[in-house]
């Protein structure tokens, strides 16, 4: 199928190494995303009146967000290739990283139907706007199940959606053979990421007849794996590798960012562990401890149970995962894990992670990556570590 006119873009300004998921960028991805999906409204139109719910909560979800996965992968391609490109392969490019950002909101709306979130970005979740939806329409049946079935759908259709518009993104037909091989090993990496998470969340925190050092290594080890495939890969390398695909980077290139985005990535998990814990609501859209009542095994929570007491643990281990967890037992188990010393840990983890990356760029030789490039990987680099949502 013959790939469809670019979309058009909020404006065709030099890109800014310096203010790289500045507001130039995320304007451009945002209007190309509207403009895909003005287009959808049509196909979804005609099953009937009856998807508008879906199309208008796939509009809403891609609104906002942080845009890292597009700028990582528009500044992939700058540093294969230069901050100038030409019109037409400025709209490919934009195409190509905006599909990026369905597939994130897809991701998200599935991660919130597993983790029985009920907000996002500050608004009830998708399954919970379906559920609330079936309530006002007065329909029959259940209407929790409703709404999980309708954001599962949902988040399908926002993954199928990803893949058409990269496809139809303009690019060409060789590059585009090429950077469809990148986004289906992303794919595959973050659903396998995303079954490790849960797998992770059902394994007993103290194996049976062992001590409970047998178990901390291995519940460290599946957390980092977990982030690996669920954030590092999927957050950074892919994005960051796509881009440059698309320009027609070379194997030397490909390397030098998976040796930035593996560390790097892993850096942006570890702060969000933090802020699911210690962030402030206001800011990160979901509620204090969030990721407490869900029982996420994270590294944090892994080197706070290897840190802490005999009493501490146990009641980490009693209360983690407790749906009904209160503000005064979120309250007990912040200072439980703030008392560990596991923040000061996972902040070293942090601080280390991003020093490796930086050292990726700037290791020689440095030929194959264009000097804007670098600023760019490096500005988003401190972007992605130091931030309070």
């Amino acid at each position: 199928m013959p790939p469809e006119h670019p979309a058009p873009s909020a404006g065709h300004g030099r890109l800014d190494p310096a203010d790289p998921v500045g507001g130039d960028l995320r304007a451009e991805v945002a209007a190309v995303l509207t403009d895909f999906l003005d287009g959808q409204r049509t196909a979804t139109a005609a099953l009937g009146p009856e998807l508008d719910p879906l199309h208008r909560l796939a509009t809403d979800l891609t609104a906002g967000g942080k845009r890292l996965r597009p700028a990582l992968c528009v500044w992939g391609w700058v540093a294969a290739a230069g901050p100038d490109p030409a019109p037409a392969d400025r709209s490919a490019l934009f195409r190509a990283a905006a599909s990026l950002e369905l597939l994130h909101v897809s991701a998200l709306v599935h991660d919130d139907v597993m983790d029985g979130s009920d907000l996002r970005r500050g608004r009830p979740s998708a399954h919970r706007q379906l559920e609330a939806w079936h309530r006002e329409q007065a329909r029959t049946g259940d209407p929790v199940a409703f709404g999980r079935a309708g954001a599962i759908l949902l988040g399908d259709l926002l993954l199928m959606w990803s893949t058409e518009m990269l496809t139809r993104s303009g690019v060409a037909a060789d590059r585009l053979e090429a950077a469809g091989r990148i986004a289906e090993t992303m794919r595959t990496e973050v659903t396998g990421g995303q079954f490790l998470d849960v797998l992770a969340q059902t394994a007993p925190l103290l194996a049976p007849g062992g001590s409970d050092a047998d178990a901390t290594d291995p519940a460290l080890a599946a957390a980092e794996r977990v982030t690996e495939f669920k954030s590092a890969r999927y957050t950074v390398v892919r994005p960051a590798q796509l881009g440059a695909t698309l320009a027609g980077a070379g194997p030397a290139l490909l390397a030098r960012l998976e040796a930035y985005g593996l560390p790097l990535g892993r850096a942006f998990q570890y702060r969000d562990d933090l802020l699911g814990v210690f962030g402030d609501p206001e800011l990160t859209g979901k509620p204090a401890g969030d990721d407490l009542r869900e029982g996420k095994r994270t590294v944090l929570v892994a080197h706070a149970r290897m840190r802490a007491d005999a009493a501490g643990r146990a009641e980490l281990d009693r209360r983690l995962g407790d749906p009904d967890l209160d503000a005064d037992g979120v309250a007990r188990l912040q200072g439980l894990i703030a008392d560990s010393g596991a923040v000061e840990e996972v902040e070293a983890m942090i601080r280390a992670g991003h020093d490796a990356a930086v050292a990726a760029l700037d290791a020689e030789p440095g030929g194959d990556l264009h000097p804007a490039g670098r600023q760019a990987l490096r500005r988003l680099a401190e972007l992605a570590v130091d931030r309070t949502a």
